[in-house]
C-alpha cells in the first residue's frame, strides 16, 4: 500500500522533527528532501554547476556529514532557486514518495509541487524570531561563531527567497493543515501532527 504525507514549511520551523517522529510512529519511509539541495550546494561550494551537480546526485551524497552547516544551508538556498536544478530532482523525490509502505517527505514544495495529491498535507511554521532563536542554538551548540542578529537576518533572507522564487515558490498548499509551532513543545506539535495523519490513514493500513 501506498501513503505519502507532505510536509512544508520554512527553515527551523520544527518539520524535520515532525517528519522523522511521524516515520517513525508509522513505520514509514522519511526523506529531508533539503538534503537534496544542500547536496547539490555543497558541490557548488567545490567549483560545480549547479544544474550539473543535480544531475549527477546520488544517494550516498545524501550521507555526508557537513551537509547541516550555515554555508551550505544558504547555497542550497540559492541552488533551490534555479528551474533546471529543481527539475534534476523532480524523479528522484517522487519515486521516494510512492514507494510502497508510506513514505514522508519534507521541504518548501512536497505538497505543491511534488506530492499534490498526497494523502496527508502539512505546513509547519513558527515565527522568524523563533525559528532564529532555534537555529542559533543548534548552531552555537556545534561550535559556529555566530550572533543572533545574524542568524536572524539570515532567517529573514532565506525566507524571502524560498518564498518569492519563479519556479516552485514556498507556500501552502490550499488544502494543507496549518501547524504553528512558535509556543508548541516538540512534544505537543508531534502530538497535532501523528493526530492529523491517524484522521487520514486507512482503517486497514
Amino acid at each position: 500500500m501506498r501513503f505519502t504525507v507532505a510536509i512544508d514549511g520554512p527553515a527551523a520551523a520544527g518539520k524535520g522533527t515532525i517528519s522523522k517522529g511521524i516515520a517513525e510512529r508509522f513505520g514509514f519511509s522519511h526523506l529531508d528532501t533539503g538534503l537534496l539541495y544542500r547536496a547539490v550546494g555543497r558541490r557548488t561550494l567545490d567549483g560545480t554547476p549547479a544544474a550539473e551537480a543535480a544531475k549527477a546526485l546520488k544517494a550516498e551524497e545524501l550521507e555526508q556529514g557537513d551537509l547541516r552547516t550555515a554555508e551550505i544551508a544558504q547555497a542550497a538556498s540559492k541552488v533551490a532557486v534555479i528551474p533546471e536544478v529543481r527539475s534534476a530532482l523532480v524523479d528522484f523525490q517522487r519515486a521516494f514518495a510512492f514507494r510502497a509502505g508510506g513514505a514522508v517527505l519534507d521541504g518548501r514544495d512536497i505538497g505543491t509541487v511534488i506530492c499534490p495529491k498526497a494523502e496527508v498535507k502539512l505546513f509547519v511554521t513558527a515565527s522568524a524570531k523563533v525559528r532564529a532563536e532555534r537555529r542559533f542554538l543548534e548552531l552555537k551548540a556545534k561550535g559556529a561563531d555566530v550572533t543572533r542578529d545574524q542568524v536572524l537576518t539570515d532567517v529573514k533572507e532565506r525566507d524571502a527567497r524560498d518564498a518569492q522564487r519563479s519556479t516552485a515558490p514556498m507556500k501552502p498548499a490550499k488544502d494543507a493543515s496549518m501547524l504553528d509551532t512558535s509556543s508548541l513543545s516538540i512534544e505537543e506539535a508531534l502530538a497535532q501532527a501523528v493526530a492529523i495523519v491517524e484522521r487520514k490513514l486507512p482503517t486497514d493500513w
